[in-house]
This record gives C-alpha cells, structure tokens and sequence, in this order.
C-alpha cells in the first residue's frame, strides 16, 4: 500500500496493467453489477440539472426508467447511484454503431453540450474509492468482464494508473497524481 495526502492506494493501482478493449466487452462494466454507478450529492444534482440535455442519447428504455425512478436512486446500501434498466444496465447508456454499450452523458460532454464528463465512480472505473473519515482507500477491482482490458494493458504495458490519469487527476489533483507517479517509478516497496 502507498500513503499519499489522504488516500491509501493498493499496489495494485501501480502494478496491474489495464487499457479498455471495448471491441472486445463492448462496455460491459455499464451493465454488470448489482447496482447503478455510485454517485455524490453533487453529482445527483447535476444530473438532475443536465438531464434534458443528455436525454436525447439515451435509449427509450432509460429514459422510461429516469421518468419512472429520477436521475439517481438510492440502492439497497443506502448509495445514490444511478438508475437501472431491468436491473442491469445503467438508464445513462445507448449503443454506438458497433453495439458497444457507451455513456450518453459522455457523449453529450464530448460533444460540447454539457460540462461535466460522467460521475467520477465510472470515469476512475476500474478503481474504486471507499472514503472513510481519516482516509480515502483506493483499490482496484478486478473483474472478470475487464479480462480483455488487463490483456490489451499488458500488451502496451501501460500500468493502470497511467490509463487513469485524467480521473485521478479530476479526484485528487495533479500534485497527488506526481507523488503517485513518482513512487510508481521508484517502487519503494521492492527495495
């Protein structure tokens, strides 16, 4: 484990390799799970804010659900999170030309209609956060469905925390980033 500022983070965040191949799980980690994408306040409330904007790219189906359930629900351990649709995938997705599963709040940021990019839980994806009072521990968890990521990673041999720069850099901030990157490199724990 590293300590950097506020936030324990597992060597595996440095030592793992991972690169998105979603020609191959075809944006499995929107559908599969037992819950939507954990959300903060903040993030409710701007997805409540920018719905009608991202409405447009998003399946019937989702939309159906958000008119039904809202922009965010509470989950069975009491976290907002995003709505589902049958129970699956997240009510924020729609299918591109290749039927690779994609955010459509992505979509509307990409396209200069919004700015925000997408709750932070899926933009850090495969990283999880847990926050405690005196800590934030950051872990990443290995999943089944991102076998072709870990593949595709190690083929490029492009470590996890590189591939998540950008939403590391949008939780903690660039300076933790560089301690992060810097112990990356030194590897302290192997001395």
């Amino acid at each position: 484990m590293l300590e950097i500022g506020k936030t324990i983070v597992s060597l595996d965040v440095v030592e793992e390799h991972f690169l998105c191949d979603l020609f191959k799980c075809k944006g499995a980690c929107c559908v599969e799970g037992d819950s939507g994408a954990p959300l903060t306040q903040e993030e409710a409330v701007k997805l409540d804010e920018i719905y009608p904007i991202v409405e447009p790219y998003m399946t019937e189906e989702g939309k159906a659900v958000v008119a039904s359930q809202g922009t965010s629900v509470v989950d069975s351990d009491d976290d907002v999170v995003t709505p589902l649709v049958n129970n699956r995938e997240c009510a924020f997705t729609f299918k591109d030309e290749h039927g690779i599963v994609k955010c459509a709040i992505e979509k509307a940021f990409l396209e200069g209609k919004v700015d925000f990019r997408k709750p932070v839980s899926c933009h850090l994806f495969p990283v999880r956060i847990t926050e405690y009072e005196r800590f934030d521990a950051v872990n990443y968890q290995e999943l089944r469905i991102c076998k072709p990521a870990r593949e595709c990673g190690a083929g490029q041999k492009l470590p996890l925390y590189q591939f998540l720069k950008e939403p590391l850099i949008r939780k903690y901030g660039k300076d933790w980033y560089e301690q992060l990157a810097f112990a990356a490199e030194q590897k302290p724990w192997e001395k």
